[in-house]
């Protein structure tokens, strides 16, 4: 049960912001905390992916904050976050035995991720009086998010 939870909690992260999720299991496949060897999700734990999504990790939190920056409802967005969610679910699900179910809740996670972090960004930037305050706190619980899923792993 604890790994479709992370699973689901991984896709959510995905969901508010889309590289964060696969860098997090990437890293976590690296210090040991998920078992991918002898799957094909076992690439996450290269030094080369951890690194390049790490880095693209980074770059997402920067474009999110430029007002060009697409909807992330609109389908090349949300199907990212969907991807990503599964793939991150997958591999927290793999850890435990249910690739499939990890995939299926990464997915989920990723759809309430989606359409919550948006809704409730936009109540924050209402009630903050500016877009990019409530974009830096989603930024925060996304990434705590992902630590404590990583903790959580252990």
């Amino acid at each position: 049960m604890t790994v479709y939870v992370l699973a689901l909690l991984t896709g959510a992260v995905a969901g508010l912001r889309a590289m964060t999720a696969p860098a997090m299991v990437s890293w976590a496949a690296h210090l040991g905390l998920l078992d991918l060897s002898g799957t094909w999700l076992a690439f996450f734990g290269n030094v080369w992916v951890r690194w390049i999504l790490t880095l693209f990790a980074l770059v997402e939190l920067v474009t999110d904050q430029l007002p060009s920056t697409p909807s992330r409802t609109v389908p090349v967005q949300f199907g990212a976050r969907i991807v990503t969610g599964a793939l991150s679910g997958a591999a927290i699900g793999a850890s435990g035995g249910a690739m499939l179910g990890g995939m299926i809740a990464g997915i989920i996670g990723a759809v309430i991720g989606t359409l919550g972090g948006r809704a409730f960004r936009a109540k924050l930037a209402t009630a903050l009086g500016s877009d990019r305050p409530a974009a830096l706190i989603e930024d925060a619980v996304a990434i705590g998010g992902a630590l404590l899923i990583g903790v959580a792993l252990r």
